[in-house]
């Protein structure tokens, strides 16, 4: 059977240390020619728009020597009715492993159930669990001198929708024993599976969660200020109305005096400016952002490697 990376709890505490290690080497090494995944091929399909995602996934491929398909659902199959499970069995047949961005989490399980190699979740309406390992990379380089015990000394404040980004957060947080703040508006947390999953993880670790309605108590004393778009993809309907109810959740200027004073702030990216984070915070000295989106190559070479070697 092969190992898939659906949700952030597929890898234990130990893999996620590795595949730090791992993504530091690669990191350092910069694109020195490899060919560790010579003669390998992922295929890339996508059911939801992407530009990090499936550029990072794609060089990363190429980088290590394999070959990326980048696939687009429209021209697949799938659009007339081919089920995941036959699609999953088929690309069984000509891939070495599926990266798949995928408008239903239940679409990346029912993939990785059916296919015999590796299935690789590049984001769900439930998870980013590529994004979210990416994230807690920056901060293990950034602010642990790249300790594992270290991650347990950050507080990771959430502030903005409770959508799949901060579905992983939780659960990586709680599954590292770290503590995470989430601060959302009442019937826009994350949602309650999640929250008790995390709950669950962090009683074995010593991890600490909270879900609040006061950004400003959610940042207080906070290492890491985390946000995201207020209307996730498919809720573009929502945006105007959204604007209203989460302006009180914008990362700007007085929001950050509330956390520590050397707090990083992040961002997954796309991100409007002037919404959930202010132009001044993005391009201010505490923002890593863009270092943060850089990591994903990294890392997510260390996860091609790991699962495609």
């Amino acid at each position: 059977m092969s190992k898939d990376l659906v949700s952030v709890l597929d890898f234990s505490i130990k893999e996620i240390e590795t595949l730090f290690q791992e993504a530091a080497r690669l990191k350092k090494d910069g694109k020195k020619a490899v060919s560790r995944l010579s003669g390998k091929t992922l295929a890339i399909i996508l059911q939801k728009p992407s530009t990090r995602t499936t550029v990072s996934f794609a060089s990363g491929m190429a980088q290590l020597g394999g070959t990326p398909l980048i696939l687009n659902s429209q021209d697949l199959q799938i659009k007339r009715g081919e089920s995941l499970a036959d699609t999953a069995r088929t690309f069984s047949l000509y891939a070495d492993g599926i990266m798949i961005r995928a408008n239903k989490q239940s679409d990346i399980e029912e993939l990785a159930e059916h296919a015999s190699i590796p299935v690789i979740n590049g984001l769900s309406d439930k998870e980013h669990p590529c994004q979210i390992l990416s994230d807690i990379f920056t901060i293990y380089e950034m602010k642990c001198r790249s300790s594992m015990d270290g991650l347990k000394k950050i507080k990771i404040a959430y502030v903005g929708d409770g959508n799949n980004v901060s579905h992983s957060l939780i659960l990586i947080a709680a599954h590292l024993g770290m503590e995470i703040a989430v601060g959302s508006p009442k019937n826009y947390e994350p949602e309650k599976e999640f929250i008790e999953k995390g709950l669950e993880a962090a009683k074995a670790s010593g991890g600490k969660i909270s879900v609040v309605s006061d950004p400003m108590a959610a940042v207080s004393g906070a290492d890491v200020i985390y946000t995201d778009v207020w209307a996730s993809m498919g809720k573009d309907e929502e945006r105007e109305q959204r604007k209203q109810i989460f302006m009180p959740y914008q990362v700007n200027d007085a929001l950050l005096k509330a956390a520590k004073p050397d707090a990083k702030v992040m961002h997954c990216l796309p991100a409007h400016r002037g919404e959930e984070i202010t132009a001044s915070v993005m391009e201010g000295p505490q923002s890593v952002i863009f270092e943060q989106a850089g990591n994903r190559l990294h890392v997510q070479k260390a996860i091609l490697l790991k699962l495609l070697s």
